[in-house]
């Protein structure tokens, strides 16, 4: 499937349905019958020039007449395929492209905690889901219709002036090399440079994502210059990029426009002499020139559509990668026991274990635990020791390396994971809220809970109604970006409120839960 960080180009289709397929054929012939419709144009041009030439007084205008109305007849032709072409690629494009995007966002849910600690931060998932989508619709969208209809101009372009001069064209086509020369190496070029583009901008905004979403900390120790001074680290080799790219782009427009222009030279002059020569006629001689000039210019215009392709190609690497990733512990696995009731014993036997991140740590040491249902327990310890690693095991954030955690009686592995978690309640030490209201946030504990359900929960969890009461918009207040207008204790009762209203069978809280403040 790759090819040095690239897909090959079938496989950026690969999540069309049928009616993507449908919209693709269509466009594509109609991209090659306006291909054509570039070479009939010629033909007719040639007729107009001969028209000029050898028609009396008498008969031109009836000669040109008829030219005309053949015009007539292309354009209506030539518009109807346009817009299919042009439409059909821009909606498949879209369609394909929106899926892909559900896939990608579904597939980032879907993976073990694992791969965030290991595989990808937060502002490289959010520069996949924006800028590389963009990318592979560039090049699943109308550039294809384009590139298609390009080409069919080039080859249209050479049959017919083939057919009207064999040995005219012959020697105009020793100047399509050149053209194909520069738009290769502008390609090349192109795909190289954009990569390191594509990785300094997804820096960049990881760099964005971290600072905003700390921002309180950053102001706070005045980061603001450092933060500011890491983001111009990575906008800088950005910015490089992109000229060394502009400066390849305007090498291959001006290789292009001279090639195109000294070809014109070379045409008219060798085509006088064919005049004098073996007969030719000047209507072929234009003819020839324009189908060849227009054929050549149109495999030029094809080079960005081949720049598009390459980066779509290069952003679909890792995007369909983390699509077809699979996660050793798997949310989406619809396999493992669903009990009718649940008991909730929690039981470590034995369990070693050490982050996926810091492999040569061992953070549990043979740790064996039991937790008796009805009962609370409290582990206490200093920062790193194991305490809220525990509890990433019993909600199965990770697997242990060796040992086992059990639920009554049976190891976890064994449940169905969504089932298993619904099942267990949840406070973590830095509570994350939502951008959002009080009620959506605790309402997160439970899909389509009401307000009554909220406003119970809120009760139980430490008297959290009281203090929000007194907020000016009650339950409708905004908590702020993860909950900044909030206090720490606050935002850990709305946390409590929120798993309350889940109804687990048993609750894992992390120790900064005690001390509440208003």
């Amino acid at each position: 499937m790759e090819t040095d960080g690239r897909v090959k180009f079938h496989e950026l289709f690969k999540y069309a349905d049928s009616t993507d397929m449908m919209l693709m054929l269509i466009g594509m012939i109609s991209a090659v019958a306006s291909g054509v419709s570039q070479a009939i144009m010629m033909i007719i041009f040639g007729q107009v020039i001969t028209a000029f030439g050898d028609a009396t007084r008498e008969t031109i205008l009836h000669r040109v007449n008829k030219v005309a109305l053949d015009y007539v007849y292309l354009g209506i032709g030539a518009g109807i395929v346009s817009f299919l072409q042009v439409s059909c690629w821009t909606v498949t494009g879209e369609r394909q492209a929106t899926r892909i995007r559900s896939l990608y966002l579904k597939s980032v849910l879907r993976q073990d905690t694992a791969f965030f600690d290991l595989e990808m931060t937060a502002g490289q998932v959010i520069s996949c889901a924006s800028a590389d989508t963009i990318l592979i619709q560039g090049a699943i969208g109308d550039k294809v219709g384009k590139f298609a209809q390009l080409v069919t101009t080039f080859i249209g372009g050479l049959t017919v002036a083939f057919v009207k001069g064999w040995l005219l064209t012959l020697v105009m086509l020793s100047t399509v090399p050149l053209f194909i020369a520069a738009g290769a190496i502008v390609s090349r070029m192109h795909s190289k440079i954009s990569g390191e583009g594509q990785k300094s901008y997804s820096d960049a905004g990881d760099v964005v994502e971290q600072t905003v979403g700390s921002i309180r900390t950053v102001i706070s120790f005045n980061g603001e210059k450092e933060a500011v001074s890491r983001y111009n680290k990575q906008i800088k080799k950005a910015y490089k990029a992109t000229v060394w790219e502009g400066a390849g782009q305007g090498f291959g427009a001006g290789s292009l426009s001279f090639i195109y222009f000294s070809t014109f030279g070379l045409v008219i002059w060798y085509g006088t002499k064919l005049i004098q020569s073996r007969g030719y006629i000047g209507g072929h001689i234009i003819s020839i020139l324009f189908a060849i000039m227009v054929g050549g210019r149109a495999l030029g215009d094809a080079t960005p559509c081949l720049s598009a392709f390459t980066d779509g190609r290069a952003a679909a690497h890792s995007l369909f990668k983390t699509i077809k990733r699979k996660p050793e512990i798997d949310s989406d696995d619809a396999t493992g026991m669903v009990l009718e009731d649940i008991k909730g014993d929690v039981d470590l036997k034995d369990v070693y274990f050490s982050y996926p991140s810091r492999p040569g740590q061992l953070i549990l040491n043979g740790l064996s635990l039991q937790v008796s249902s009805g009962k609370t327990m409290a582990l206490v310890g200093e920062k790193g020791s194991g305490k809220s690693t525990v509890i990433s095991l019993v909600e199965r954030f990770y697997d242990p390396q060796a040992g086992e955690v059990c639920i009554d009686g049976i190891n976890i592995k064994c449940f169905k994971l969504d089932w298993i978690r619904q099942k267990i309640g949840l406070v973590s030490q830095e509570p994350l809220l939502f951008t959002t209201s009080i009620k959506e946030n605790i309402s997160y504990g439970k899909e389509d809970a009401t307000l009554e359900e909220v406003k119970r929960a809120a009760e139980l969890a430490n008297n959290a109604a009281t203090f929000i009461n007194n907020l000016p918009n009650v339950y409708d207040a905004r908590v702020g970006q993860h909950g900044t207008q909030l206090s720490g204790g606050q935002k850990q009762r709305i946390a409590i409120a929120r798993a309350i209203l889940k109804t687990p069978e048993y609750s894992c809280l992390s120790y900064k839960c005690i001390g509440f403040g208003v």
